[in-house]
């Protein structure tokens, strides 16, 4: 038996199109060729390697066992090859014009001046645009690349368009006002009891966590998008929920705010991580930025 050649970087590309728009026919609407075209690179390819990547008695495009095992190969060498181009991109630019950058609204607000700060003073030429979003509001900016860097909170998983790196973590606390009837109660509060009342629920502007509730467990929620609204309902007592311990610090301090011991979370921490797509490489200003945030992360 021949050794496999070596296929080329179209060649894959069709194949992993093929995949992910689910038939021949899409796969050459989205390349813009002939499905016949699509059709003959297919077959090149699996000339190429010695093996059959479709099973060709379905209707649909199904994957051989060799065609799976080899589909994810083929997407790591279109994301390096994607990586490589945008670096290289990068380089030849030189300094960017502009660095576009989202944050969670649960990073710390001392951090994230500290660092705006600090990047005015480094590139004072360079414009900053910054959006504050909730959950998976920051990952839809950076896919849809309206921002190149991203600071996202904790998401089940990533995409593999995206090139992420841990970015510490924030305490979170249940709290409610001293006049609430959960914080006018002793002990640890159970569960059940803690569910019926209306909880203070951060969410957000994406479809990316629709159907997923964090740490939700009251019957009633109200759901808010800003988190300086959901500080101020808490404090006037319409409700219980988690906020940041950084941010109501001063508010326990001097009893505004109450810490509530519930059965179930007593505190927990909210993972933030920083994300830019792998395609789309920031360039000089961008990568001090993210080095910056990397070497201040919070929670270190």
């Amino acid at each position: 038996m021949r050794e496999p050649g070596l296929p080329t970087l179209d060649q894959l590309r069709v194949f992993i199109a093929v995949i992910d728009c689910g038939s021949f026919s899409r796969a050459a609407r989205e390349l813009h060729r002939t499905q016949s075209v699509v059709s003959y690179t297919i077959a090149n390819l699996e000339a190429q390697l010695n093996v059959a990547l479709f099973d060709r008695s379905k209707r649909k495009p199904t994957l051989t066992e060799a065609g799976t095992a080899l589909l994810a190969d083929a997407r790591t060498v279109g994301m390096k090859v994607d990586a490589l181009r945008a670096r290289a991109k990068t380089l030849a630019q030189g300094l960017e014009a502009e660095v576009a950058l989202a944050v969670d609204v649960m990073f710390p607000t001392e951090i994230l001046v500290c660092a705006l700060h600090a990047f005015q003073q480094q590139f004072p030429t360079v414009a900053l645009r910054l959006r504050i979003e909730a959950l998976g509001a920051v990952t839809h900016l950076v896919t849809e690349r309206v921002c190149g860097i991203g600071i996202s909170g904790p998401m089940i998983e990533f995409a593999d368009i995206f090139q992420s790196q841990q970015l510490g973590h924030v305490n979170l606390m249940p709290v409610a006002a001293p006049t609430h009837p959960l914080a006018l109660m002793t002990g640890t509060i159970g569960t059940e009891t803690a569910r019926d009342y209306t909880q203070l629920v951060l969410t957000d502007r994406s479809q990316l966590t629709a159907g997923q509730n964090f740490g939700v467990i009251a019957v009633r929620d109200w759901r808010l998008g800003d988190l300086g609204a959901k500080h101020a309902l808490l404090r006037a007592g319409l409700g219980w929920g988690s906020m940041p311990e950084e941010m109501i610090r001063e508010d326990l301090q001097n009893g505004r705010l109450v810490h509530l011991k519930l059965a179930h979370m007593v505190s927990a921490q909210y993972t933030l991580h920083m994300i830019h797509r792998t395609d789309d490489a920031p360039g000089e200003a961008g990568r001090w930025l993210m080095q910056y945030l990397l070497e201040h992360a919070p929670g270190k």
